[in-house]
């Protein structure tokens, strides 16, 4: 023999045969790590402790994800998640931008101060400065 395969299909079937299951495992380990990733940043949001701190809100932004399926029959599914986020500027000029996971979105605007409790990533509450607010109105 001169070393070729006997298969019908020629050399490069015995190659996708063993592409193919190396992809499909590289494939699931990625996810296997994401979902591990998010979990692990979940419970250390979730175990940190809430503390309170006087803040400006500086900036809000919303952060869209889209997600195509492609299931069995060829039949397409979607999804979308949105992800609000608020940025704060604390009384020692730090700012740092916190995923909101209370709703307080639609609650504060840019230029709000007052005492937001945040829980490691999250921000938890936020209870704004009404005298500051009343002193600035007309």
């Amino acid at each position: 023999m001169d070393g070729f395969s006997a298969s019908p299909f020629g050399g490069g079937f015995d190659f996708m045969f063993t592409l193919v299951p190396i992809l499909i495992v590289i494939v699931f380990v990625i996810v296997i790590i994401s979902v591990i990733g998010r979990g692990v940043r979940y419970a250390k949001n979730a175990g940190s402790p809430r503390t309170s701190h006087y803040a400006r809100v500086v900036a809000k932004r919303m952060d869209l994800r889209h997600r195509t399926n492609h299931g069995p029959n060829n039949s397409v599914g979607s999804s979308s998640h949105t992800y609000y986020y608020i940025t704060l500027e604390f009384e020692n000029g730090e700012r740092k931008e916190y995923l909101d996971v209370k709703n307080l979105y639609g609650l504060v605007v840019e230029g709000d101060t007052g005492y937001a409790a945040v829980q490691g990533d999250w921000i938890v509450a936020f209870e704004r400065n009404i005298a500051q607010e009343q002193n600035t109105r007309f």
